[in-house]
């Protein structure tokens, strides 16, 4: 299936109200002011899918291609996974939410700016209603980890990472992919040698199951 480069669905959506809320996200210009390179939303997924990827916000290469992961960050966390691009970008299996879907700039360090806040309660949970199938959802990165883990108040991400295993069979938590989680890695090899091998079976298991028929069920 080719990759879709827009907030808009590929092929034929049979549900018209998941269309419509597509076309709202695509549309949103509430963060517009604080965006540098101006709002350009980025979602990626069809009611049938299976396994839910939620992380930070798109970089700078994903706003101009309009791709999700499209980066070196991408090709860290679909080398996690042991998926190819192929597989990684059919919408029919694999959505893609960030918990902002617009690029938020640069920090003064050369890193990207958080996600605005604006963006994830008001549009993730209206959106995740149309994915009834989903049976695993990858928190990738400590906003999407804060965010969605039981309990509100942050958490060091060594902590949450080391406790992957209260959180599943429906939530999976990783570090972000970026270069910054370079020498984190490098500091807990646990990370490579338990965790991976996990994620990689889940996610195969997940993927590899018949496709089921979807009814989405929004709120």
């Amino acid at each position: 299936m080719p990759a879709r480069r827009s907030c808009e669905p590929t092929g034929s959506v049979a549900d018209p109200a998941f269309s419509r809320l597509v076309a709202e996200i695509g549309a949103c210009a509430i963060c517009a002011p604080h965006l540098p390179l101006g709002p350009r939303p980025i979602v990626r997924g069809r009611p049938s899918a299976r396994l839910l990827i939620i992380s930070q916000a798109p970089g700078r290469r994903v706003h101009d291609t309009r791709l999700s992961f499209n980066d070196r960050s991408g090709d860290r966390l679909r080398a996690w996974l042991a998926m190819g691009r192929e597989t990684f970008y059919d919408e029919v299996q694999v959505a893609i939410l960030g918990m902002a879907f617009c690029y938020p700039g640069r920090d003064s360090k050369g890193g990207d700016l958080p996600p605005r806040r604006e963006c994830a309660p008001r549009w993730h949970a209206p959106l995740r209603a149309f994915f009834p199938a989903i049976e695993l959802t990858l928190l990738v990165g400590s906003y999407a980890i804060d965010y969605y883990l039981p309990g509100s108040r942050p958490r060091p991400m060594t902590e949450a990472i080391g406790r992957w295993r209260d959180f599943l069979p429906k939530l999976f938590v990783l570090p972000h992919p970026s270069w910054r989680t370079t020498g984190w890695l490098r500091a807990n090899p646990w990370f490579e040698n338990e965790v991976l091998p996990e994620l990689r079976a889940r996610a195969a298991a997940v993927l590899s199951a018949p496709l089921a028929s979807a009814s989405p069920s929004p709120t």
